[in-house]
């Protein structure tokens, strides 16, 4: 059975009442899957109240606060399965359909990952994603378009609610800590596997109800938010941008945002991102016109 080779990893920072619930709701699905749940406010210990709701499950609380690359990566080096499904405290699951997400991988020995449909509180679904370059850098969108029946390619696959192959994540190096505490690590992951050579696909299929930032906006204001994004987006260019045309175009537009809130946290770090882009790039067989051509 699926459930048997999918671990599946549920980061938690505050927000506990809604996860509670969320927890109650989605528990009926998870039969036969590893369930590990990964605390990351040290604050709060949460197994005995996990424990009432699930008693499966495997629950981590963190002695420091590690991020959400760093929370997910000690989650994944825990799983003992094959596949793991990356599923954020404010998303809820309307069937079992993850599962089938697993046959995607038997069919495609190359396949990083596969992302689901989420429908947000709005009505709007979003899950497939786009990459483009655009005035000095790769940017991101949501495709809008969800009526093919067949999965299709994904620019990246969300770290909140998307199945990934365990093995790759290690091979690739997992999710990248300089991005912590959030956004774009899930976007340097999966850029990493398209330029080493795998695919990310989306399936229409599967569908969950993603309330996204029902953490993240309660606890950090929108400037802190803002700049955060900013300052990740900045180390997302200066760690993979490997087409020496595109560098250029980044490096002529990028006088226009010294200004901009974030760039001097990006260029503190440069020294780390510069190692770790050495490190990277010996796993790229891909160039970013190759990558960014599949999304035209």
């Amino acid at each position: 059975m699926s459930a048997h080779q999918i671990s599946i990893i549920i980061p938690v920072y505050k927000n506990y009442e809604m996860f509670y619930q969320y927890l109650e709701t989605n528990k009926k699905y998870f039969n036969g899957c590893e369930v590990i749940i990964m605390n990351d406010y040290p604050h709060q210990n949460i197994a005995k109240s996990v424990k009432k709701i699930y008693p499966e499950a495997i629950v981590v609380n963190n002695k420091n606060n590690l991020g959400f690359a760093g929370n997910v990566n000690k989650g994944i080096m825990l799983a003992k399965r094959n596949y793991v499904f990356l599923m954020n405290s404010d998303v809820i699951l309307r069937n079992d359909s993850f599962l089938k997400a697993v046959d995607h991988f038997k069919t495609d020995k190359d396949l990083f990952a596969v992302g689901f449909a989420q429908l947000e509180k709005n009505g709007k679904i979003v899950g497939a994603n786009r990459g483009y370059f655009k005035r000095g850098f790769i940017n991101h969108s949501h495709l809008s378009i969800y009526n093919f029946h067949q999965p299709f390619p994904n620019f990246w696959a969300e770290g909140g609610s998307s199945m990934f192959k365990k093995n790759l994540i290690s091979e690739l190096g997992m999710f990248d800590n300089l991005y912590n505490p959030f956004y774009w690590e899930d976007i340097d992951l999966s850029y990493r596997a398209w330029k080493a050579g795998y695919k990310i696909v989306f399936d229409s299929k599967t569908h969950v109800e993603h309330h996204h930032e029902s953490t993240i906006g309660k606890y950090f204001d929108k400037s802190r938010i803002l700049k955060i994004a900013f300052r990740n987006q900045l180390i997302f260019q200066w760690k993979n941008l490997t087409d020496k045309d595109l560098l250029i175009k980044h490096l002529v537009n990028l006088p226009k945002h010294i200004f901009t809130p974030g760039f001097l946290d990006a260029l503190v770090k440069l020294p780390q991102i510069l190692k770790a882009r050495k490190k990277t790039q010996k796993l790229f067989k891909k160039t970013d016109k190759e990558i960014l051509n599949i999304f035209q």
